[in-house]
């Protein structure tokens, strides 16, 4: 296994959206995703609404999609621009081998470069192991907020 990470194209699109319907799966929400690969070219790739950072395992024959982190800017009225953490996903034949570290640190050299002071994002309240992970790399829980939604808009 050799891991290289790097910024995904529109030819990547197919592989970021399996990983994420593998995240749909696992946090028991299917049928909420609504957005496709070619949903995934326009938004990201065409308009440049979010970036995908992956990682992938350069040393089979024919390179395989490990990870990724999806991303985009957000905006604080408080502290200006930062970066939010929409999705971080390994495959699970690639867990518990540091690619999510990798990751999560090629995040925060592309925020530091974009000038973001911080990155934020959501867990769900039952995934403990995603929270042991955050926490090894020093990330803390907002305990003081909760999410809320209007969803469908009317």
């Amino acid at each position: 296994m050799h891991i290289q990470i790097r910024t995904a194209t529109a030819n990547d699109m197919q592989a970021v959206h399996s990983l994420v319907k593998a995240l749909a799966i696992f946090e028991k929400m299917p049928d909420h995703l609504k957005m496709t690969a070619e949903d995934y070219i326009r938004h990201g790739a065409e308009e440049g609404r979010f970036e995908v950072l992956l990682a992938e395992d350069i040393a089979p024959s024919l390179p395989v999609i490990a990870g990724m982190a999806f991303f985009y800017p957000a905006y604080s009225t408080w502290r200006g621009p930062y970066c939010w953490l929409e999705d971080l996903v390994v495959a699970e034949a690639y867990r518990n081998k540091g690619i999510g570290e990798q990751l999560m640190q090629a995040l925060k050299a592309a925020a530091r470069a974009k000038g973001y002071p911080f990155i934020k994002w959501q867990v769900l309240d039952w995934n403990e192991d995603a929270m042991r992970f955050y926490r090894r790399l020093g990330a803390t829980m907002d305990k003081d907020w909760t999410t809320w939604r209007l969803d469908p808009i009317d």
